[in-house]
């Protein structure tokens, strides 16, 4: 039941069908009435209307509830919902005995049918276990961690491996047994999940380079999207991707701690001194500081940049896939008082740009993605990829056309990213222009 698919497939469909044929019903049962209740159903419905606009207008518009602007793809389904909703409650009104059972049961169905489909119009929690925040994800146990060879690796990966006969064709994710313990950080992160591409499945790994991933907010650590698209890369490179550890910077879904150390959490701490020698000490990874990046969606994003530009001595490459400007770019005077005490120079140092503008960064690889029509975090993330490039960084920035702030964004974003690093890692060959 969990894994039961809310975005697609033939439940959604059922559900807007059995909606459609209820609403059906309502107008034909008004038909039936006469004049009047014809026009009191079209005032039910303008009323919906009317208090879908409102609730926008309060929660979007001027309390910022969702930190930005919907999805343009949302709010046809919300005006829908309260319309569908409004014209059914009145219904209650004319339907008589047993029959009022059908105005109700819409009621439920046009409101269940507006959730999926502003849930689909983003689509990144496709399944119910998604949606509701549970984890289905099997437990993965790491391969052991195998000795480095003495010599060192004058030739990249692509060139010297040779798949052996017990590689498998797909690699495999799940939540790390054990977890990535927090005993300096005593941050309450939620599992870390992790992903391996086929060629560290085998005997003896190779040591692979290693992406952090984090995603948005509201969100959960969730390697589906990064693991199928670095599959499609391991088959086109001889099993070969990075490992990828999925870590949650957020303990609870719609909660932000700003990847910063703070009132709401150590997560700069954990990050650094938790996950990062976790890594080191537990998986087959390389050790090359051009090995190790860190990768970010949305709110994962800004978190992305601040890491690699805060600490390049770890990280020698960013992904960062839509992500926002600074910590607390929706929340600005809240994070200000609460977390900084009023001090403005403080907020303003913790921010990526100011962290580039004072350090050259002689090798680091960032590439910066953003939708063409996400009017509202793209013109921030275009600032952060100029103040990288200003601070010597190697940047790649890219518009998606057609695409918002949503799955799409993170589905399209990523393939940009690995194309450039894929050659950097020395899991493929160069892109000869």
């Amino acid at each position: 039941m969990l894994d039961l698919n809310i975005s697609f497939g033939a439940f959604p469909v059922a559900v807007y069908v059995v909606s459609l044929v209820i609403m059906g019903l309502l107008i034909l049962h008004s038909l039936l009435r006469g004049r009047r209740d014809v026009v009191w159903l079209m005032i039910a419905a303008v009323a919906g209307l009317f208090a879908a606009w409102l609730t926008l207008w309060i929660t979007v518009d001027t309390l910022n509830t969702f930190g930005g602007p919907l999805d343009p793809g949302a709010y046809g389904w919300i005006y829908a919902g309260f319309a569908g909703l409004c014209v059914a409650l009145r219904a209650l009104l004319s339907f008589r005995g047993w029959g009022k059972i059908i105005p109700a049961l819409g009621a439920v169905l046009f409101l269940v049918s507006a959730t999926l489909g502003v849930n689909a119009a983003y689509g990144l929690t496709p399944t119910l276990a998604s949606f509701l925040h549970i984890s289905t994800s099997k437990i993965v146990v790491l391969p052991a961690v195998t000795v480095s060879s003495a010599a060192p690796q004058t030739s990249p990966l692509y060139v010297t491996w040779n798949p052996p006969a017990d590689m498998p064709r797909r690699g495999l994710t799940g939540i790390i047994a054990g977890g990535i313990p927090n005993e300096v950080s005593h941050f309450p992160a939620r599992p870390a999940q992790i992903y391996l591409p086929p060629a560290a499945l085998v005997a003896n790994p190779p040591k692979l380079p290693v992406v952090v991933l984090m995603m948005g907010e509201p969100g959960d650590p969730d390697p589906t999207i990064i693991a199928r698209t670095l599959e499609t890369f391991a088959a086109k490179n001889k099993g070969l991707a990075p490992i990828v550890v999925v870590v949650d910077q957020l303990s609870k879904p719609t909660f932000d701690p700003l990847c910063l150390d703070g009132p709401r959490g150590n997560v700069d701490t954990y990050v650094a001194r938790d996950v990062v020698p976790w890594i080191s000490a537990n998986l087959n990874v390389s050790l090359d500081r051009k090995d190790w990046t860190f990768a970010g969606f949305s709110n994962g994003g800004g978190c992305a940049a601040y890491f690699g530009a805060k600490y390049p001595e770890t990280w020698g490459n960013i992904l960062d896939v839509s992500g926002i400007e600074f910590a607390g770019l929706t929340e600005e005077r809240a994070v200000l008082k609460e977390e900084f005490g009023g001090d403005q120079k403080a907020y303003d140092a913790i921010k990526p740009i100011n962290i580039m503008a004072g350090q050259t960064y002689a090798d680091t690889v960032a590439i910066f993605t953003t939708g063409e029509l996400d009017s509202h975090y793209g013109p921030g993330q275009e600032a952060v990829s100029k103040a990288a490039a200003a601070a010597g960084m190697t940047v790649t920035f890219k518009r998606l056309p057609g695409v918002t702030h949503n799955n799409t964004s993170l589905i399209l974003g990523l393939p940009v990213g690995f194309d450039v690093l894929f050659p950097r890692f020395g899991l493929s060959a160069p892109v000869t222009k």
